[in-house]
């Protein structure tokens, strides 16, 4: 959910685009309470979508699946010219299927107050997928009710707000779409004829456009038995009220100046009023006597009123995004939803012939990035959209959506937030179908594996109208198109690299998946990505490998299909676990080597590495607290906590609560200026106590040259207890370093989704310093090109074969070379593979093969090793660049020396 500038006590202050240079910005007073926003980003002009278009690479489907009869979910790719990617996520709606119908959600069924997950609202009223749709006031006042009007089932459930530009989307009774900008009228009868306004039905308090006046001021409101909240105080609306119960049309009870004690009846209602309605209340509207009330909808397309029996359904929404299919200028400021921000976003739309409703959503999650609302219009156009409009977004963004044959409905994408945040309303898809017979399989299971890895596949069944049939009547068998790998009833094993096709087959249907098995040949690095390796008996860590493809993906392989060399040490790898039993005496070093498929990476493990900075124990320096703008809170040592290792930790509470925007922060001062660390360490681990609290966790350093260097420790603080937290200094530093402060922070954006107020506890900080392997310096090497004849450090030995030299190229016999200078060689014959470990260098090469590893990054050599006499003969030039030697050459007299 994005704040509205307009909100009562919420104001959002714009952060500029990663993508964009800084704007100028003006000052603009809102009520009690400042905005900031970019010239030029008030009302923006109709936008060019030539000029767009050339910026923009694709919008390109990568899958389409069906929901339902009527509904399917398409999944696309939105790339920008900067070649940054976004994930779009559409529910195609077809209007035309009598079996499909869009409905509103409320956080509470019946009720227009309360808020709810979408999944949760999606669970409870029946549906089969659904989006976040209307905005909703955040604000601690915030009664759970959406911004905009809202219709169910031909009833008008709320009225518009009075802002400026707020849209709204609708279905009409005969099932045709609408986007429109509607507006409210009502009126108050009495008795004796005279009438006053309605200014709204069943509204929260907020502040009215353009005058930033108090929504109940001066006005009669009429509340239902769907609002189940308290109704606004006087000092929410700044308006104290005097309110009418009236039951079947009858003056039941008058509370002037105060409120009425429980909810509105079902069969009635209860006005709320202050000022000149006030007034109205007592001159015209005595006890027993009969009132109407009369409201609609008015649509300014057609300035007529509009009959909510003709609607199917009706939800509101923010700014228009496009027209006639075209982008358009927005109808009101996009500052306060972070229009210019690349953030998730939702949005519905219809197409030309309104046959099609487009439900969207933009991911902004891992590898994708969000959207500005200028790159969500270009994007609808380009989908097809005849007339579409923004809905609630950033941290609110959340589409659910039912699998084919599954019974259960599932989030459809990573939230902005990694969790479902609670919202007023929702826009949900139903199926209306009755049961058909079977149609189809759906098989699921991953679609990605490695040699060795073992998965298990499921199979669904669903009907004539893509609804799910009771998986339990669905009995199949599964093969391997390709022979990659086996079946054991629907458990995989696969055993070779490449691709391949695996169906499931029951009677005369069928359903396939295309899998892939990574090999070793696909890899291009590899790397163990190991915390802070130890070489220390009973030191235990995980030691997940992880690769980069040929293609640019990024993978972990699972430990299963992982094998493991140790060598300096005793140990064991179980389950990406590496222990260390004890170290080899006089070991300096330990190498764990991973294996997959052919392919290598090399941990170095060495004694001493960790280094303990601070435990708060004897910590006599001074340790302050610092807030910025309002910010206030406390540090002290504190002890007595759940599982606390130590007896003293470090506390900060913080309290955010003054301050109305911005980015806002706590922080815990160490010694005033800082700490010193010792030495250059590479990263730094810490114990938190956590308050969940979603905030930012960080540290700040300060270097040698004065700069100062944030890193982040959390970007958001979802745990509650303990936990270490690990992160690396950041790349530049001028050593030697010191640790300034520890600080809870939270961003400007999306503020009303982390806790104002909280505490973290900080304990047993330590800092790991990057292995360092001493290569021990070897005697140099004397040989002559086709002479068996050597010295090592000037004694004479024989060779088993003598260097050679082929086309160019010049060969030394490896084993001999490595063993004089110190390296641990290993030849398998089978592999045709030699391994060669020297210091923090390990290489590894195939006979006839030009490519080989060097720590776990594949190369190119411009020849292969070779074989003669039965020994690995290697170029010289690579012996003299993968192991670090220097290599002579003496092309007169055929003198080599390896040094």
């Amino acid at each position: 959910m994005t704040k509205l500038t307009n909100r009562r006590g919420t104001v959002r202050i714009q952060q500029p685009s990663k993508k964009r240079t800084s704007a100028t910005i003006v000052a603009v007073a809102l009520g009690t309470a400042l905005l900031l926003q970019p010239v030029g980003l008030l009302l923006p002009p109709a936008y060019n979508v030539a000029a767009a278009a050339a910026t923009v690479q694709a919008l390109k489907m990568q899958s389409e699946e069906m929901i339902t009869s009527g509904a399917k979910l398409i999944r696309y790719q939105w790339t920008q010219g900067d070649g940054e990617v976004s994930n779009v996520h559409v529910i195609e709606v077809d209007l035309t299927n009598p079996y499909v119908k869009l409905d509103v959600m409320n956080g509470k069924t019946g009720a227009i107050t309360g808020k709810s997950s979408v999944g949760n609202m999606v669970k409870t009223t029946g549906a089969v997928a659904g989006i976040n749709a209307d905005f909703f006031d955040t604000s601690s006042a915030a009664k759970g009710n959406p911004m905009g009007a809202q219709v169910n089932e031909g009833k008008l459930a709320t009225s518009t707000s009075q802002l400026n530009g707020m849209y709204a989307f609708a279905v009409t009774a005969d099932r045709k779409p609408i986007v429109d900008l509607f507006t409210f009228q009502g009126t108050i009868v009495a008795q004796d004829g005279a009438t006053f306004p309605l200014a709204g039905l069943n509204k929260g308090a907020y502040r009215t456009d353009p005058n930033q006046g108090y929504s109940h001021s001066n006005a009669a409101h009429i509340y239902t038995s769907a609002w189940t909240a308290a109704r606004p105080s006087a000092a929410e609306s700044s308006a104290t009220p005097t309110e009418v119960l009236i039951v079947d049309n009858v003056v039941q009870q008058i509370a002037v100046n105060s409120m009425i004690p429980g909810t509105p009846p079902a069969n009635g209602f209860i006005l709320r009023t202050h000022g000149t309605a006030a007034k109205f209340v007592t001159d015209h509207l005595p006890v027993g006597s009969t009132v109407n009330a009369n409201y609609s909808l008015v649509a300014s397309s057609t300035g007529q009123p509009v009959d909510a029996a003709s609607l199917q359904m009706l939800v509101g929404g923010h700014t228009i995004l496009v027209d006639q299919g075209r982008t358009t200028a927005f109808s009101r400021d996009i500052t306060g939803v972070s229009g210019s921000s690349e953030v998730s976003r939702t949005a519905v739309g219809y197409s030309q012939d309104g046959g099609k409703v487009y439900l969207i959503t933009v991911e902004a999650a891992g590898e994708s990035e969000g959207m500005s609302l200028k790159e969500l219009q270009t994007m609808m156009v380009q989908l097809g959209v005849w007339k579409g409009i923004n809905l609630d977004g950033g941290g609110s963004t959340t589409m659910i959506s039912r699998p084919l044959g599954d019974t259960e409905t599932t989030p459809a994408h990573e939230t902005q937030n990694g969790s479902q945040r609670a919202v007023a309303s929702g826009l949900g898809v139903y199926t209306m179908a009755p049961a058909g017979q079977l149609r189809g399989l759906s098989a699921s299971g991953s679609t990605v594996l490695f040699v060795g890895q073992q998965a298990s596949y499921s199979l669904k069944g669903y009907d004539t109208f893509y609804n799910p049939i009771d998986a339990g009547s669905v009995a199949a068998t599964w093969t391997d198109a390709q022979g990659l790998g086996t079946f054991s009833g629907n458990a995989y094993t696969a055993k070779k690299a490449g691709k391949t096709t695996v169906k499931a087959i029951s009677g005369s249907i069928s359903d396939k998946l295309e899998i892939e098995i990574i090999g070793g040949e696909q890899i291009a690095e590899m790397e163990i990505a190991a915390g802070a390796p130890v070489l220390e008996a009973g030191k235990s860590f995980e030691v997940p490998v992880k690769a980069v493809l040929a293609d640019g993906r990024k993978v972990t392989i699972p430990a299963g299909s992982v094998k493991w060399e140790l060598s300096g040490f005793a140990g064991s790898v179980k389950d990406g676990v590496l222990t260390v039993q004890n170290a080899a005496a006089g070991s300096a070093a330990g190498y764990a080597i991973a294996r997959y498929d052919g392919f290598s990476a090399m941990l170095v493990l060495t004694a001493g590495s960790n280094k303990k900075f601070e435990d708060f124990e004897a910590a006599t320096y001074p340790m302050t607290f610092q807030g910025t703008n309002a910010v206030t809170g406390n540090v002290s040592l504190v002890s007595g906590l759940p599982e606390q290792a130590s007896a003293k930790a470090l506390q900060l509470d913080y309290d955010f609560s003054q301050v109305a925007s911005g980015t806002k922060a706590a922080y815990a001062v160490l010694n005033g200026s800082g700490r010193q660390v010792e030495g250059k360490p590479s990263s730094l681990t810490v114990d938190v106590y956590g308050d969940g609290s979603l905030n930012w966790l960080r540290a700040e350093f300060v270097d040698a040259a004065g700069k100062a260097y944030p890193v982040t420790l959390a970007d958001k603080i979802s745990f509650a207890g303990w936990k270490q937290l690990k992160a690396d200094l950041p790349a530049g530093v001028t050593y030697p370093v010191k640790l300034k402060r520890l600080y809870v922070a939270s961003l400007q954006e999306d503020q009303d989704e982390r806790a104002l107020t909280g505490q973290v506890v900080f304990d047993n900080i330590g800092f790991q310093y990057p292995a360092s392997v001493e290569t021990k310096t070897s005697p140099s090497i004397q040989l002559t090109l086709g002479s068996k004849s050597a010295s090592i450090g000037g004694t004479a030995t024989k060779l088993d074969v003598a260097p050679i030299a082929l086309d160019g190229t010049t060969y030394l016999p490896l084993r001999f070379v490595a063993d004089a200078m110190g390296a641990k060689i290993n030849w398998d014959g089978t592999l045709k593979r030699v391994t060669v470990l020297r210091g923090d260098r390990l290489l590894e090469m195939w006979l006839g093969k030009s490519s080989f590893l060097l720590n776990g990054s594949r190369s190119e050599s411009e020849v292969a090793p070779i074989s003669r006499g039965g020994r690995t003969l290697v170029p010289i030039r690579l012996v003299s660049e993968q192991l670090g030697l220097k290599v002579g050459w003496d092309p007169k007299t055929g003198a080599i020396s390896v040094e």
